[in-house]
């Protein structure tokens, strides 16, 4: 049976191989006539991106492709794409690409419409009631790799290039109209950037369903996406042509994103400064942080983690899933400290600082002063477990 569905959870989700070709339906049911196509410059060159652009074109839907977009994107990639949007009179986005091309599309579209300045909109408190909502162009997400799973939350992540710093950017109308979850759009993904992703969205589960208080939706979702990571990341860094396991994986992706509006911890308030200042894969980072995040905080979750490894069919006990995490990431090519990773450790106390006031931080099962992420630094550092 083809792994083929519609979702409605959080948002329309057109699930399949071959959905791509109901780009432009989307568009229009979206209230798109003149999107703007925001990627970056090593996909705009790529056969997906023609394709996606002739799909536009031959319904009538004039498309532009904007892809001044960096890895780990920055406020000045936000400020060219909203210049091009406004200039060309679109009325919105198809954001099509990895973490870092949903991300900014996503901010661009909210971005575009607002007279006030981009970081009076950070997820801090109701910041984001100060935005005009009438004024938000709707965005339809096409993701091309299984794991920020940006294309089913409602936020972005753009550094702020003056401090050095990752600011997240709120709205509940940042969230896609509809997500066009095509595999075959990932097949070409390099091993190591199906690693990184497919990491990616394993912290999101982990660290949401670590996360304290109650969500029971959240948890389900998150130990299910978990599974699938476990299940089949492995055959698609192995076989990346693996349409099957490609599908679980980005099913994984957004039920990861999905389940952090629980919550993130300690991997997400270190990976981003690390990201920031050293613009280190995002998820890569935080499957060098994983084990030891996971070492720090045990005595608050050891049981929930027992039930996790029982659900994923692994030997039971909090070690025994700690092993299958080294274990996947050995197979799979992920660095065993932040030395590997290429984090220089003079950085060491401005990452600290950094990571603290994160907000992320606060949703880590262990409280996360200085001195918590000061020792989970130097275990990660030193690879110490």
């Amino acid at each position: 049976m083809p792994l083929r569905s519609n979702w409605s959870y959080p948002t329309a989700v057109r699930m399949g191989a071959g959905r791509i070709a109901e780009l432009a339906e989307a568009c229009r049911g979206a209230g798109i006539t003149k999107p703007l196509l925001v990627t970056d410059p090593g996909l705009s060159g790529l056969p997906m991106i023609a394709h996606a652009v002739e799909i536009c074109r031959a319904a009538g839907l004039p498309v532009v492709v904007f892809d001044t977009v960096q890895a780990n994107p920055i406020d000045r990639n936000v400020e060219d794409g909203v210049a091009v949007f406004r200039a060309g009179g679109h009325d919105g986005v198809i954001a099509f690409g990895g973490g870092s091309a949903l991300d900014c599309g996503k901010v661009i579209a909210f971005a575009a419409g607002q007279t006030r300045p981009l970081w009076d909109f950070e997820d801090i408190g109701d910041w984001w009631t100060r935005a005009n909502p009438d004024a938000i162009a709707p965005i339809i997400a096409v993701p091309t790799t299984a794991g920020t799973g940006s294309e089913t939350g409602r936020a972005g992540v753009i550094t702020n290039s003056a401090t050095h710093t990752k600011k997240v950017i709120f709205h509940p109308l940042m969230m896609p109209k509809v997500v066009i979850a095509d595999p075959e759009l990932t097949v070409g993904l390099p091993p190591r950037m199906t690693a990184g992703t497919g990491m990616d969205a394993l912290s999101h589960c982990l660290e949401a369903y670590c996360a304290p208080g109650y969500h029971p939706m959240a948890d389900g979702i998150a130990v299910e996406g978990a599974r699938l990571v476990h299940a089949h990341l492995r055959t698609a860094v192995r076989d990346g042509a693996d349409i099957i396991a490609r599908t679980h994986m980005m099913a994984a992706a957004a039920m990861g994103s999905t389940a952090f509006q629980k919550g993130l911890g300690a991997m997400h308030a270190l990976a981003h400064p690390m990201g920031a200042l050293f613009n280190t894969h995002h998820g890569m980072t935080n499957a060098v942080l994983m084990p030891y995040v996971l070492a720090f905080n045990r005595a608050a979750i050891e049981a929930r983690i027992e039930r996790l490894a029982a659900y994923c069919g692994m030997s039971p006990g909090f070690d025994a899933y700690v092993a299958e995490i080294l274990a996947l990431r050995a197979d799979i090519g992920v660095p065993h400290t932040l030395l590997e990773l290429g984090i220089d450790r003079d950085y060491r106390t401005k990452i600290i600082e950094m990571a603290i006031v994160d907000p992320t931080a606060g949703g880590n099962p262990v409280l996360l002063d200085a001195a918590a992420a000061g020792a989970l630094f130097d275990a990660a550092w030193n690879g110490r477990l």
